[in-house]
């Protein structure tokens, strides 16, 4: 077996695009990974065909061996944009690894420790404040739609959310995102006594409306200094938070957060490798790791969650793209021991499905694990085809 081609493919998801990579043996087994240009990623396509072209005519199946001579080859440049294109390549592999073989890619690494993958729903609210057109729902007026949205997420078996700020103007909502350059506050960072009490009026809501043993948790991103995440903290105290997910690039800081939090303390998403983790794990400054197989690979995202173990930590793969990732992210949390909980999107685009042949199934707030060989989840690509991204 040999690898004979490779392709990139990408259509519209409404406000961004979802991107797959395609690596197809010469005897037919196609192997799909999934992947974003979107988030500090640009040109990310470009870079994987720099590391993956090579490959060309190379058999397929020593992942391991594979991944690791793509690390030596951008060892001067290490993480960011590299980490992400050889996930995307890593990842891909497995998938063919698995349909040669005829079993799912957690059974190559000892079977599923479970196959009942409890999720929260993501961006709850965020999307319908954004772009309720897209999402295919009414637009919310106000906090009193935010608890509806609450009642909703509970009526549909979710055991737990998480949103973001939603901060509200008096005639609607506006997104905030200043830790992106997207509003007032960038670049200083922070916070005044308006966003903190849009912290407590979104809380309130879904805490109103999805009722007392709702897992909440909130995203602040990169927002903020350490000050206002402090501030944060306090401010979130009254609503019995499962978490407070935050993003600082320092250690020492996020431990300080940790230590004054009157809940558990989640991050490191968007750290890339088991070296950029070990700082953050050295300092015991998250109760939770959040790690993203998408950005990791799944064969480095195995080994982090190992070495978070050795400090207690638990982890929750970041996951909000399509059903291939929600896939990919799903078989890690079937295989590793030290699992909490799993983030999908639920709300996205009204033709999100469409894109795949066999969405994963959830019921009762839990993703049911594909049993299919390789991720179990298949790329509709003549759908993908069908809608091409915008604005490339």
């Amino acid at each position: 077996m040999k690898i004979a081609r490779i392709e990139d493919l990408h259509c519209d998801a409404g406000w961004r695009s979802f991107s797959f990579l395609k690596i197809v043996t010469d005897d037919g087994i196609e192997g799909w990974s999934e992947y974003t240009e979107a988030d500090g990623s640009r040109g990310l396509t470009a870079v994987i065909h720099g590391l993956a072209d090579p490959l060309i005519g190379q058999d397929p199946r020593p992942v391991q061996q594979i991944s690791s001579t793509l690390w030596v080859r951008q060892v001067q440049a290490p993480g960011g944009i590299n980490s992400r294109a050889i996930a995307a390549i890593e990842n891909a592999l497995l998938d063919i690894k698995g349909k040669a073989l005829g079993v799912p890619v957690y059974e190559l690494f000892g079977g599923p420790v479970r196959t009942r993958i409890p999720v929260y729903w993501s961006h709850c609210g965020t999307y319908r404040a954004r772009n309720p057109e897209l999402v295919g729902v009414p637009p919310m007026r106000g906090y009193d739609d935010v608890a509806k949205l609450g009642a909703e997420v509970k009526r549909r078996g979710f055991l737990a959310l998480k949103t973001n700020i939603l901060t509200h103007d008096g005639q609607k909502f506006t997104p905030f995102g200043p830790g992106f350059g997207r509003s007032p506050g960038y670049p200083a960072l922070n916070i005044d006594r308006t966003t903190l009490q849009a912290v407590r009026n979104t809380l309130g809501a879904f805490r109103e409306g999805a009722g007392p043993d709702m897992g909440l948790h909130l995203d602040v991103n990169y927002h903020f200094k350490t000050e206002g995440f402090l501030q944060v903290a306090k401010a979130v105290a009254p609503y019995d938070m499962t978490w407070l997910e935050i993003d600082t690039w320092d250690p020492q800081s996020l431990a300080l957060i940790r230590r004054s939090a009157p809940c558990p303390v989640a991050s490191l998403e968007s750290v890339c490798g088991r070296r950029n983790f070990r700082p953050f794990f050295d300092a015991y400054a998250s109760d939770v790791a959040i790690i993203d197989v998408i950005w990791n690979g799944f064969l480095e995202s195995i080994k982090i969650a190992a070495m978070a173990e050795s400090y207690e930590v638990n982890c929750a793969p970041h996951n909000y793209y399509g059903h291939l990732c929600s896939a990919i992210s799903a078989a890690f949390s079937a295989v590793v021991p030290n699992f909490r909980v799993m983030e999908i999107d639920i709300d996205s685009v009204a033709w999100r499905d469409e894109f795949f042949v066999n969405p994963p199934l959830i019921e009762n707030g839990e993703l049911i694990l594909p049993s299919g060989p390789g991720w179990g989840v298949e790329v509709n690509e003549k759908a993908v085809r069908a809608r091409p991204a915008k604005g490339r």
